[in-house]
This record gives C-alpha cells, sequence and structure tokens, in this order.
C-alpha cells in the first residue's frame, strides 16, 4: 500500500463514512504504523510489566522493568530478541519506530539483556532468567483429533468453545487449588488462547516448581501412536479432575459437543470412540448395537445422543462393571474436552509468550484480554480488526475528542477491562508487597543497629 492510502485513512471527518467503508481488510505495515500510532496502549501494557517498580516508592527496584525482554518480529521474518527499555515513552518511542508485526514477552533477566554480552565476558555466568509470570499457551489445533468442522488453524463458533473450557477449568483451579489471584487470559488472535499467572508468588517459581504446575494439569498424554490418550486410574477421581468433570466437562460433553461435532455420525467417528473402550468384546457389542440402529428409525440429529446413551448404559451395567471399564465412560469424556497444554511452554522461565494487544498477522485481529467470569461469551470471529479499527477511528473524526483515541473504538471494552479488572487490582496488591517488604527491611536494620 502506498503513502496515498494512509493519506486518505487521515483525511477530514466529512469524507469519514465513505473511507471507513474503504479501508479494505487485510495487514500491513501501514494499517500497522496507524495502529502504533494512536491505538496501543503503551501506558497500561507498561505498568503491567513494572509491577509497581516504576513508581516513587523506595522499596521500589529501579532496574526491574529494564531487566524485562521484549522480542520484536519486523516484516519478512527479522527477529530482535533481547530488546529491554526503562520508561514508557522509550518502549512507546521504539515501537512505532520499527512497527513490529509481533510482540513477544520474555523473562526478567539478572542483568539488562541488551547488556548481556559485556557481563558475558566477565566469565560468570551472571545473565539467567530470575522472574517471569506462569504462562500456559493452548492451540485449538491440537484438538483436530476431536473436530469435525475445523482443522489446523481454523476455527468456527462450533469447536472454539473447548477453549472456552480450557478457562473454566483452569482459571477456577489456578485460583481455588492454588491460590493465585491476577491472571489474564487473552486471545491469541487466530486458535488458542494464553494465560498470564501474574501474582509475585506465581512470578518467582522455579523451573522445577513450574513443571509440577504444569503436571498436576496434565491429563491428556496424546501421542501420535496411541490411541488412549487419558488413563484415569486409581479407587476415585483426584479432587480436582472430579470436580473439573461433573461441574464442567460432563455438561459440555453431552450438552454441546455431542451433537455440534456429530461424535457419532458415522461408522469411523464411531469406530474412533470405540477404540477407547479396552474390552474388545464390549467394544464389538456396541458396534453391533450400532449397526442395528442404522435401520431403525432413529433420526439423525437423535443418533449422537441414543449412541452415547447405549455406551453409558453399557459400560455402567453390572456385568461390565470391571476394573478396566469403570473409568472408561469419564476416560472418554475427557478424552474429547479436558484441555491440552503445550507443557513446555509452562514449564520453563525463559520460553517467549505474544504479548496482549498485538495483531495477528494472518487474521488481523488483536490479542484482546477475554474476561473469564464470561468467557461463554466471547466470540473470536466478532473480535474487532486492524482494517475495522482503522474504519472506526475515520467514521469518529467529527465527534467530540476523547482523550485517548482507543476510546472512540471496539477496542475500549477490552482495555478498560484490562486496566479494571486486571491491572488496578493487581498494582494494589504490588504496593502493598513492596511496602510490606520495605517496612520489613527497615525493621530488620533497626534491630541490627540495636545490637
Amino acid at each position: 500500500m502506498g503513502d496515498e492510502r494512509v493519506e486518505a485513512m487521515e483525511i477530514d471527518g466529512q469524507q469519514r463514512q465513505e473511507v471507513a467503508a474503504a479501508v479494505p481488510d487485510g495487514f500491513n505495515a501501514d494499517y500497522l504504523r496507524i495502529y502504533y500510532g494512536k491505538l496501543f496502549p503503551y501506558g497500561d501494557f507498561f505498568k503491567w510489566l513494572a509491577y509497581g517498580n516504576d513508581a516513587k516508592h523506595p522499596g521500589c527496584d529501579q532496574s526491574y522493568i529494564g531487566r524485562r525482554e521484549l522480542s520484536f518480529t519486523l516484516e519478512n521474518d527479522i527477529y530482535l530478541r533481547f530488546q529491554s527499555f526503562d520508561s514508557a515513552a522509550e518502549l512507546e518511542t521504539s515501537i512505532k519506530e520499527k512497527c513490529p508485526f509481533k510482540i513477544d514477552i520474555g523473562p526478567v533477566y539478572s542483568v539488562d539483556p541488551a547488556k548481556r554480552h559485556a557481563y558475558a565476558q566477565s566469565g560468570n555466568n551472571v545473565f539467567v532468567p530470575v522472574e517471569r509470570e506462569l504462562i500456559f499457551d493452548i492451540d485449538i489445533s491440537d484438538y483436530d483429533d476431536v473436530r469435525y468442522c475445523c482443522s489446523g488453524a481454523d476455527t468456527c463458533l462450533d469447536c472454539w468453545p473447548l477453549m472456552t473450557i480450557v478457562i473454566k477449568i483452569l482459571d477456577t483451579s489456578l485460583r481455588g487449588d492454588f491460590g493465585f489471584n491476577h491472571i489474564l487470559w487473552v486471545y491469541s488472535g487466530r486458535r488458542g488462547v494464553h494465560c498470564w499467572v501474574c501474582d509475585s508468588r506465581a512470578r518467582k517459581l522455579s523451573n522445577e516448581q513450574r513443571s509440577a504446575i504444569a503436571d498436576y494439569f496434565r491429563v491428556y498424554k496424546g501421542g501420535e501412536n496411541s490411541l488412549k490418550k487419558v488413563s484415569l486410574t486409581g479407587p476415585v477421581l483426584h479432587p480436582f479432575l472430579a470436580r473439573s468433570y461433573t461441574d464442567v466437562l460432563k455438561c459440555f460433553f453431552e450438552d454441546k459437543l455431542l451433537h455440534s461435532q456429530q461424535l457419532f455420525a458415522s461408522e469411523e467417528r464411531c469406530q474412533k470412540i470405540l477404540e477407547l473402550i479396552p474390552d474388545e468384546n464390549v467394544a464389538s457389542e456396541l458396534h453391533d448395537k450400532w449397526q442395528g440402529n442404522r435401520r431403525s428409525s432413529i433420526s439423525k440429529e437423535d443418533v449422537n445422543a441414543a449412541r452415547w446413551e447405549q455406551l453409558k448404559t453399557t459400560l455402567q451395567s453390572g456385568k461390565h462393571k470391571t476394573q478396566g471399564l469403570r473409568r472408561c465412560v469419564e476416560e472418554i469424556v475427557f478424552s474429547y474436552t479436558y484441555p491440552r497444554l503445550d507443557m513446555e511452554v509452562s514449564k520453563h522461565m525463559n520460553h517467549l509468550l505474544k504479548a496482549p494487544f498485538c495483531i495477528h498477522p494472518k487474521t488481523g485481529r488483536v490479542c484482546v484480554p477475554i474476561d473469564p467470569n464470561n468467557c461463554e461469551d466471547f466470540d473470536p470471529t466478532a473480535v474487532p480488526t486492524l482494517s475495522q479499527l482503522l474504519g472506526e477511528l475515520n467514521a469518529a473524526r467529527m465527534q467530540i475528542d476523547s482523550e485517548n483515541d482507543w476510546e472512540r473504538t471496539s477496542l475500549e471494552k477490552y482495555i478498560r477491562f484490562f486496566r479494571t479488572s486486571f491491572l488496578q487490582p493487581m498494582l494494589k496488591a504490588c504496593k502493598e508487597e513492596l511496602e510490606t517488604a520495605y517496612s520489613a527491611k527497615l525493621q530488620q536494620s533497626k534491630n541490627t543497629l540495636s545490637w
């Protein structure tokens, strides 16, 4: 796109309606420059990553934010690793100048990552990650074996609820089982969700502790060659799994997924479920019943529910209540619905993860935060696109000026949610922690002097 188009997008309000309609769909550097120039929430973004250390309180670590790695991916896949910034103004200047197609957030290091080479010459291993949010990355493409509407990076409203289930299960457990409070869920812009656990306790976890938490959530152990991806062992389910099953997974599987994905609607799909039953005789018995059903009057709409009920009745009947089959119904539900995490991302401090409020280059959609309390209302197809936002900016030219350009676009509700529901409560907690730590330090000094 040439300079003429950019200028056309900046013209006066008399033509705003015409221009708003004339911003073609797409993603390119010219669109991105306007987004970074007018809409990206630099102040809130920087305040988040500073965790209260940008204030004037004597307990602040003034070097903290400058030790955080940001990574920029420029046009044509040019990578700029180990970027660091001491102020929101410095961050804003760099992003506007470089116009990154993607921004990734890395850990806080022991020293400024931009000066790592100077420290490397000293011979000591002083350049190491010391802090990082506990993160989770879930892609819907990892569910391709249980969704029939889409595959790969494609999503629709029939399969997206699988991501809603991820948020419900993990958010409830992170808060209830682990006691974390400051959790940010973000739409990846195309095919999944990212989770940032930002409590100071979470940020200071070692790699071993991160691995332990990731393993706590690991139920789905899918391998290309293993048919059975979930094994629920022991006489009773772990309380977390039992709660997930009864409160979320069972209802979702039976009321939604069964029908939206037509899980029993073909021989091939039925076979996939029968392969999860370890007793071949039982699987064969069900297969014969379903073959008979084909000649019955069960309508196509009812076939999924009818076959599922037959499967449950067969597996849970007295004659089949053997040790191997006892958990089979739950295992099928978990296989199809339970969160499938990218374990390596969660286990290591030094993994990069895409920043909120980036634009996904393939879809042009903004990586917006998701409210976990209303995640079932989140519609990925309704997330604002880059071209839509530019159109809204143009259409709003004649309106009374707001303090921020984003207030006149559909990005407003997402930035307000980020600020009021996540950022402000988290910064309040950070301030209290800084003051407590500083008071304790002063008291310790007094006690030392009194000796």
